[in-house]
């Protein structure tokens, strides 16, 4: 939705600017206009692959956390079942 919002801005001003243009300067407008929202674009891409790794890494040291928690609770619940509990 930013990029639309942004690309209908930049149509909407480049028309009412193209009225006192000449072709060479509306031809620089809208290369600059192109590469603004290219560069615009690169970076909400980025946002969102920088959002997916961190909750991807989120994810993974979360499941880290909880099978060491089993591999532990496996480890007790043996030694429960053995007698050499030491609580």
């Amino acid at each position: 939705m930013k990029t639309t919002t942004v690309l209908a801005i930049a149509l909407g001003l480049g028309s009412l600017a193209a009225c006192n243009k000449s072709a060479n300067e509306q031809a620089a407008d809208n290369i600059e206009a192109n590469a603004e929202n290219s560069a615009d674009m690169i970076e909400a891409n980025t946002e969102n692959v920088t959002d997916n790794m961190q909750a991807n890494a989120e994810n993974t040291a979360d499941q880290v956390r909880n099978e060491g928690e089993q591999n532990a609770d496996a480890v007790r619940n043996r030694a429960d079942a053995d007698g050499n509990s030491t609580h």
